[in-house]
């Protein structure tokens, strides 16, 4: 790995201050694409952690936020927004320099649908949804409160460091909250501009601090802290069992958004050619470094022959190389770690009879580059059809009838996403309805707005992101009820203790 001298350490915010580690400690930041050092961030502690999270807590008790006015707190979100909107190109470098994926994915996608997400959540600020105010019971009136719950930690993963920061930051501030934002150590650079931006935005010190440190030492901490209201995690899965374990004792809110293993439910009389495209967008965004990613193709049999033949054609001509370059389709994985994990992923599913018909190796040179892969010849029970690989590896596997597709599909231990190619409007019903998943697309794989709910079943996780579902995650829901009669015993008083002077 080549080491640069000098590059910037970049600090936390905490408090509305920039802050180094109490110890002085520091973790590098490692661009994925060329193995060099391009920053480094402080390697936070016991003691940093703690005095984040006496921040937090401080300012929510004393209301700078969760007593602001809504529009206030819109108006901070949605200005918050505009700065980063105001340095998108930069924000677009910074994210491709430290996760490795194309600057014209960071360009387009990412750095445009936080700031939607942001302004998003301006709006739900000021709409907060409930019953109305009314007489459900004679002589009473009843009303909801919707209140934020506290103090959230949010700890954000490293395939999507920005947007993801934004999905959990931005409902949980709309909501006046109060937030302690973990970063993955590998990608923090983002959340630290994030953190920055927050200030001129008018949002108070202490209501956003962003905490770097390694995750394996603090987030167990985070997670155990009685001062803590609610976790918010996306993660893999064995991460999220294990936060749930930590957080039982104090009955924190959890929020946790996992790992996926996504079926495209290939239907005989889908557009072959449209499918063959859906792959290769849903199966290998990011380096297929996505839990909503295409991992899993299922293809009627009429169909099979033909759809692999194309599909092994277009992802050869898939480019993979320099992610600044304008025509690289594939940047490299986060790190050679996750490289040789996906790499003996693929060696032991070939070496138990399956079939590579594209890809399976890695690119020679600087960076944790791996070709997209398709395999073929594998059992609906192998490893790499049940697990999780996160890189650009799928899956293609023959079905007969409709109902063996759909039990395939849903044949995992994941539920987050999921797609139906059909030109039917009944198969498309019917997949919509029997795939248990947070999300069926019908001729589209992953496609997501900030209007729209985004969350899993089963073991990818429960609570959702994005949406007015997002917000309500937030918060706290309190009755409150009203007597409606000065009377002093209300009439089902009588069925616990006799009116006084009564034999």
């Amino acid at each position: 790995m080549t080491r640069a001298r000098d590059v910037a350490t970049w600090p936390m915010i905490v408090d509305g201050a920039a802050r180094q580690a109490a110890d002085g400690s520091t973790t590098d930041v490692v661009n994925p694409a060329t193995d060099e050092v391009i920053a480094r961030v402080p390697n936070g502690g016991a003691a940093d952690l703690d005095a984040a999270i006496a921040v937090a807590r401080r300012a929510f008790d004393d209301g700078r936020w969760s007593k602001m006015g809504h529009a206030q707190r819109a108006e901070a979100l949605w200005k918050l927004a505009d700065i980063i909107e105001a340095s998108a190109q930069e924000y677009a470098e910074v994210e491709t320099s430290h996760t490795g994926k194309p600057l014209k994915f960071t360009t387009t996608v990412d750095v445009p649908s936080s700031i939607d997400a942001l302004r998003f959540f301006a709006g739900a600020a000021r709409q907060l949804e409930g019953k109305a105010m009314a007489e459900y019971v004679p002589g009473w009136m009843s009303a909801v409160r919707r209140e934020p719950i506290g103090v959230v930690g949010s700890i954000a993963p490293w395939n999507y460091p920005l947007t993801m920061a934004v999905w959990k930051i931005g409902p949980a501030l709309a909501a006046g909250n109060t937030v302690v934002l973990k970063p993955a150590s590998n990608t923090p650079l983002t959340a630290v501009m994030l953190g920055k931006a927050a200030l001129d935005a008018g949002i108070p010190p202490g209501v956003l601090n962003v905490f770097t440190g390694s995750g394996s030492v603090v987030g167990p901490l985070l997670v155990a802290d009685r001062r803590v209201d609610m976790i918010s995690l996306t993660g893999d899965t064995t991460t999220g069992q294990k936060v749930m374990a930590a957080a039982s004792e104090s009955m924190k809110r959890l929020h946790l958004e996992l790992g996926g293993k996504a079926p495209m439910v290939v239907f005989d009389d889908a557009d072959v050619d449209a499918a063959v495209e859906g792959v290769l967008a849903g199966g290998f965004l990011n380096s297929g470094q996505d839990c909503t990613a295409a991992t899993r193709i299922l293809v009627q049999r009429p169909i099979y022959d033909e759809l692999l033949r194309k599909l092994v054609a277009r992802v050869n001509q898939i480019v993979v190389g320099d992610p600044l370059a304008p025509d690289t389709d594939l940047g490299p994985l986060i790190s050679h770690a996750h490289r040789r994990k996906v790499e003996e992923m693929v060696g032991r599913a070939c070496r138990g009879g399956a079939m590579l018909r594209a890809g399976g190796e890695c690119v020679a040179g600087p960076g944790s580059y791996y070709k997209p892969t398709v395999i073929t010849d594998v059992a609906q029970t192998a490893e790499i059809v049940q697990r999780e690989v996160f890189g650009p590896v799928v899956v293609v596997l023959p079905f007969g009838t409709d109902d063996e597709g759909l039990a395939m599909a849903n044949d995992v231990d994941f539920g987050l996403a999921s797609s139906a190619w059909t030109s039917s409007v009944f198969r498309a019903l019917r997949a919509s309805a029997e795939i248990r998943a947070g999300a069926v697309g019908i001729n589209d794989h992953a496609f997501i707005c900030s209007e729209m709910p985004h969350g899993g079943y089963k073991k990818s996780g429960f609570g959702k992101d994005l949406s007015q579902y997002a917000f309500d995650e937030y918060t706290n829901v309190k009755h409150v009820s009203f007597a409606l009669t000065r009377d002093a015993r209300k009439s089902w008083y009588d069925s616990v203790v006799k009116p006084a002077g009564s034999l």
